[in-house]
């Protein structure tokens, strides 16, 4: 077999893992890794650290020393029935910044071969892996928001249980952080001019706002509509290295699924299966076609739960066209 070189221009939890299992069987890689984009908290479930574990060979981010808090239990409403009952939903909360940076620091140990490159120096690669793509390539199934912030909890309140609540026109998210603070999030159907006042309207209007000492004072508005790209993967040519394009830069699910994490981690494995097949001899165009039909296939299964799920819960003309655009 011959060894392929790859840059990894990114340092994502997609691509480190990319560049990890490319350098566990024995390709040349180079990384190129992004700046530090500050504090991000993910709530990783037991499939999502299962997965994790497997491919790093680790306890998972316990090992690391990442865990800043655990939850037992999940709870939702979802639309105008009834609260659920709580059930059993083991996660841990982890700063996903650091857990990337010290996934990369565990590469540098293992495989010291693996050195960070320079932008635009190291020579032209047979293929590069990264999650940047440009938004005008990129389906998009919507154009709804994601509001975030986090505040104090209420006095007394349990830290150990998720939950999930709706208002009319929101679902809401509640993730205690382990410190008296929570994380709150929730879901619009379109632009917000001000995330902060709109988010802490929508608090007082759900069964959450008991849980929290007040609303968020701050909050930040992001793109969470599903997304694929239109051509994630293409292959090698005489002067061009081949693309594969791994995580949200490839495929992006609504949050409300909670298995975004796990789908980054699972591009990262079909990215290495394509560059280590190539280097065996099969056809790239093949396997970049096989990669692209792989990630359809996920994502309309992905726009079908939503399609059926979004309706229960907003029967009114604001999510119409979120509905549309899954259908």
């Amino acid at each position: 077999m011959s060894r392929a070189d790859v840059t990894i221009a990114g340092s994502g939890l997609a691509e480190v893992t990319c560049a990890w299992l490319l350098a566990a069987r024995g390709h040349r890689v180079r990384l190129r890794p992004r700046p530090d984009q500050g504090r991000r908290p993910l709530l990783l479930g037991e499939s999502t650290l299962a997965l994790l574990r497997s491919l790093w060979g680790i306890g998972g981010p316990a090992e690391l020393g990442l865990v800043t808090h655990r939850l037992t239990h999940r709870r939702a409403r979802w639309g105008a029935g009834p609260a659920a009952p709580p059930v059993g939903a083991p996660a841990v909360v982890v700063d996903g910044a650091r857990l990337a940076a010290r996934l990369l620091d565990r590469l540098a140990a293992h495989h010291p071969d693996t050195v960070a490159e320079e932008s635009g120096r190291g020579g032209v690669p047979q293929w590069t892996v990264t999650a940047a793509s440009h938004p005008d390539d990129r389906w998009t199934a919507g154009r709804r928001r994601l509001l975030a912030g986090e505040a104090a909890l209420a006095p007394g309140q349990d830290d150990t249980t998720a939950r999930l609540a709706c208002t009319e026109l929101a679902w809401l998210h509640l993730t205690p952080l382990g410190d008296g603070n929570a994380l709150l999030q929730a879901m619009i159907p379109g632009p917000a001019s001000h995330p902060e006042n709109l988010l802490g309207r929508l608090l007082a209007a759900s069964a959450l706002a008991p849980r929290l000492l007040r609303a968020p004072a701050a909050a930040v508005s992001l793109p969470a509509a599903p997304r694929l790209h239109r051509t994630p993967a293409t292959a090698p040519t005489t002067h061009t290295p081949g693309r594969l394009l791994v995580g949200a830069g490839a495929i992006r699910y609504d949050p409300l699924s909670g298995t975004g994490t796990a789908q980054a981690l699972r591009t990262a494995v079909l990215a290495t299966a394509v560059v280590h097949a190539a280097a065996t001899g099969t056809p790239p165009e093949a396997l970049c076609a096989h990669y692209a039909r792989r990630l359809r296939t996920a994502f309309r299964a992905h726009l079908d739960t939503c399609a059926r799920l979004y309706p229960q819960a907003f029967p009114s003309r604001a999510w119409q066209h979120e509905i549309d655009a899954c259908r």
